[in-house]
């Protein structure tokens, strides 16, 4: 049985690598940290009680910020695979906590990757290791952008990717670690994290619909993103640790959609019809410098790897919005 760490197990990507894992009959590990409050929503159905029969999670107490850990708990678990997806992942809050963003992000990836050079070294057991890269490493690069266009970060959170990205790369041409990165376009599902735009569209959906709100506020509503599906993103994260080596992959859908074309499609999905009814802009949402347009060039994995998305626009934006309606159901 293969065993398989994943720092970042929380969110909505760990959540569905993780189930990915179970399903490939892998034993599972996670990284959370300690808090007085609990976080695991996301994978609390794979996490019963000891006693309960079923799927298992084993969740250890951790940091990005603690080397030493990191190292112990490698040695502690000695797994085959280590997909580093933990990070202060929201764009405009690393305009806010830069120095934070760039300790658990940035630093966060030398640390792990450091420790897992300690561990071969010591052990003669070689790891895989995964870094979820950002398209925001590109920024302000115009699209479409593949493996071989220049980064041009346009935030704190864009530059500590763009670090992590250069360390996984150096170590594994400095120490032989088999590292790649996934240079993952954004990816939505019903798990995103109320204060993502998409989710905060489809949440704002949901509850005007319910008549528990009337208003949904936003920013910048002509920013362009590629979004695809969690679910199928994370299966490429697996898919490049089964290659023969190593290497780096954007992932994509090959296609741009507005904020506007969002809120067009969210709305119509649950017939309330004219957005912009409901819609108004508040400047504190607003980033410094922003991120025009994000246009995957996913060529390179879908012909060496076979990976491509299956999940349309606007599939993914109704699925959100049917999940978000159930939630807000239950509230009325």
């Amino acid at each position: 049985m293969k065993k398989a760490l994943i720092t970042g197990i929380t969110g909505q990507d760990g959540s569905y690598l993780a189930e990915l894992l179970l399903e490939k009959g892998y034993e599972v590990h996670g990284i959370i940290r300690r808090s007085s409050s609990f976080n695991r929503g996301r994978i609390e159905h794979l996490h019963p009680d000891m006693h309960q029969e079923g799927p298992r999670v084993i969740l250890h107490y951790g940091d990005m910020t603690d080397s030493g850990n990191l190292f112990s708990l490698i040695y502690e678990i000695q797994p085959d695979e280590i997909y580093n997806l933990a990070a202060q992942s929201h764009v405009r809050v690393s305009f806010d906590v830069p120095e934070y963003t760039a300790n658990v992000v940035a630093l966060g990836a030398i640390r792990i990757l450091d420790a897992i050079r300690n561990f071969e070294k010591v052990s003669n057991k070689k790891i895989k290791f995964y870094q979820a890269s950002s398209s925001e490493m590109f920024g302000a690069t115009p699209p479409p952008q593949n493996e071989k266009s220049i980064f041009h970060p346009r935030s704190p959170y864009g530059c500590s990717k763009v670090f992590a990205y250069h360390t996984t790369v150096n170590y594994r041409e400095a120490y032989g670690i088999f590292a790649s990165n996934g240079i993952l376009f954004n990816h939505e599902s019903p798990r995103r994290g109320e204060n993502f735009v998409t989710k905060k569209i489809t949440r704002g959906v949901a509850r005007i619909k319910a008549g528990l709100d009337k208003k949904i506020y936003l920013g910048n509503l002509d920013a362009k993103r590629d979004w695809g599906y969690a679910p199928e993103y994370v299966e490429a994260m697996w898919i490049m640790l089964q290659a023969e080596k190593p290497d780096d992959y954007v992932v994509g859908t090959g296609e741009s959609h507005s904020i506007k074309d969002f809120l067009e499609i969210a709305f119509k999905k649950a017939d309330l019809g004219d957005w912009k009814q409901y819609v108004e802009i508040d400047k504190q949402y607003f980033r410094p410098t922003e991120v025009e347009n994000l246009i995957a060039d996913a060529t390179k994995i879908k012909n060496q790897l076979g990976w491509e998305p299956k999940t349309k626009f606007e599939d993914l934006v109704g699925i959100m919005v049917e999940a978000d309606i159930k939630e807000s159901n239950k509230r009325i």
